[in-house]
């Protein structure tokens, strides 16, 4: 990362980055560099992969600031974190080893999320429309998101080789900001489409 401070002792696990300089005017013409150091142009898909994956984590941090309830809250900060760890993944090339990676354990605790979240859930009988109350709304933005973030390393994937759980990771996500936007308008009139219904 831009600005990260290799000269300093190494860091305990739990203690966060250090970052000496935000600027440091190595990508003015067009390249950054990976985890791993390598330098590559900024289209690469990598670099757009996981730059969508910081989008993605901003669009959550909209979410938050929408007052979501507590468990809910609480739920996407984990998950803010967890993009982080994604992000990392996508940033160093697969072949390198000992670093850090997405998990299946991570993925297990979003499916366990998706069915606490969805049990208490009317059953659907249309496709909801993305909106409702604030939360929820924010909620399907961050989720539409996070499906262009998918495709964005499923077209990078084709091109170098990535940690395939990185993908199951961003495509449970998907499944699990939908179930959320539900649950924010649990208790109202839930927005669904009515085929034709405007002819």
């Amino acid at each position: 990362m831009s600005g990260t401070d290799t000269s300093l002792s190494p860091r305990n696990p739990d203690e966060p980055v250090r970052l000496t300089r935000i600027y440091t005017g190595g990508g003015d013409r067009g390249e950054t560099s990976l985890g791993d150091g390598s330098r590559v142009p900024k289209l690469d898909p990598r670099i757009r992969a996981y730059g969508g994956v910081d989008e993605l984590n901003a669009t959550i941090g909209l979410v938050l600031a929408a007052d979501a309830p507590e468990a809910m809250q609480t739920l996407l900060e984990r998950i803010q974190n967890e993009l982080f760890d994604l992000g990392a993944d996508l940033s160093v090339p697969a072949e390198v080893e000992g670093r850090l990676r997405v998990e299946q354990s991570q993925i297990d605790r979003l499916e366990r999320a998706c069915d606490e979240w969805n049990e208490d859930l009317p059953e659907l009988k249309s496709f909801v429309l993305p909106g409702g109350s604030e939360l929820a709304a924010r909620l399907h933005v961050a989720r539409t998101v996070c499906r262009r973030v998918e495709r964005e390393a499923l077209a990078a994937a084709q091109e170098v080789e990535l940690n395939r759980l990185a993908l199951v990771y961003l495509n449970r996500l998907s499944d699990l900001l939908f179930i959320l936007a539900r649950a924010a308008n649990a208790g109202e009139d839930e927005p669904l489409w009515k085929p034709g219904a405007s002819r």
